[in-house]
């Protein structure tokens, strides 16, 4: 598998690294995890619960990412906002599985926009490149294709598949559940982002995910195409 990004999406002020993990074991449940897990939602909660998402230039950089693509904001909130959103309405987030729930923390932490997909599931090489509506799309919890807007950076397998729309929304296809073994990660930043924090935040994920569920893990940088 390899990973491309289009020159016109880092252009748009786009910052992505990938990060690729074999054989997991992801039935795992972790005690030290949990507790940790634990300690540090508590702690990221009263960390963000005064929080103006619009004073913070990490946060403020994918909304106004949205706004160089033509993407309007109130009904695309940007995936690690949303997901912060979501912990100081409930104080908690969803447990899905060990490695989704690693990656999760991380996204809190990093305020990036991470996504993790079953490489085993997809088809062929994963491109980031702006959509030309053509795509298939079938969102997380949903039965049916859903059409595609052009102009939207989405992550793309070899079969015109998306596989995340913009940074938002991931897709049936390639969910990663209890039985995934091999996992790629998304890692996206914006112009506010250094590009050490992608790095940094990528080889957390691989770190963390390997410590609670085995495996190895390489960080990988795409391939611009035009």
């Amino acid at each position: 598998m390899n990973f491309k990004v289009e020159k016109a999406v880092l252009d748009s002020g786009v910052k992505i690294v990938f990060a690729v993990i074999e054989g997991i074991d992801n039935q795992r449940n972790d005690e030290v995890w949990h507790a940790y897990r634990t300690k540090r939602i508590a702690e990221l909660y009263e960390e963000y619960k005064g929080l103006d998402i619009h004073t913070d230039p990490v946060l403020e950089g994918f909304n106004i990412l949205h706004d160089n693509v033509g993407v309007k904001r109130r009904k695309n909130i940007p995936a690690s906002e949303n997901l912060i959103k979501l912990l100081v309405k409930r104080q908690e987030v969803f447990y899905i599985n060990q490695a989704v729930d690693i990656y999760n923390l991380i996204s809190l932490e990093s305020k990036l926009a991470l996504g993790a997909h079953n490489i085993d599931k997809t088809d062929g090489d994963v491109t980031l490149r702006f959509t030309d509506g053509t795509e298939r799309y079938v969102p997380l919890g949903q039965n049916e294709p859903t059409p595609v807007a052009p102009h939207e950076y989405c992550y793309c397998d070899d079969s015109n598949e998306v596989l995340c729309r913009l940074e938002i929304r991931q897709v049936n296809k390639t969910a990663v559940d209890e039985n995934a073994t091999n996992i790629f990660y998304i890692v996206q930043g914006n112009a506010e982002t250094p590009d050490e924090l992608l790095t940094e935040t990528a080889q957390r994920i691989i770190n963390t995910t390997t410590r609670y569920c085995g495996g190895t893990g390489h960080i990988v940088v795409p391939e611009v195409v035009l």
